[in-house]
């Protein structure tokens, strides 16, 4: 990927989330799907001036969701967990 800007897509904000980011120091963003761990780094410390010390991706797969009659799926997407060792990223400051 050539934009940094363009690797993450957002964060991720549930219950679960909330709680890793409390207890473990972890936050879940929502990814490009073929964006690299290396390119989620960069891009995590680059953004929010913040040392990551690890980070872990997963590949969600779409859900099946009907409409009526009609049958389709959601679209696939990458979730990448992103621990921190130096810094703090806190969402409700900046919303």
């Amino acid at each position: 990927m050539k934009n940094l800007y363009s690797v993450l897509v957002g964060p991720r904000l549930t219950e679960k989330a909330n709680l890793l980011q409390e207890e473990d120091g972890k936050i879940v963003f929502k990814v490009r799907p073929e964006a690299n761990k290396i390119e989620i780094k960069t891009a995590v410390e680059q953004m929010f001036n913040v040392k990551v010390k690890n980070v872990t991706t997963a590949n969600m797969h779409g859900k099946q969701k009907r409409v009526g009659k009609t049958i389709g799926f959601t679209k696939d997407w990458k979730k990448a967990y992103v621990t921190l060792s130096e810094g703090k990223i806190n969402f409700a400051d900046e919303l």
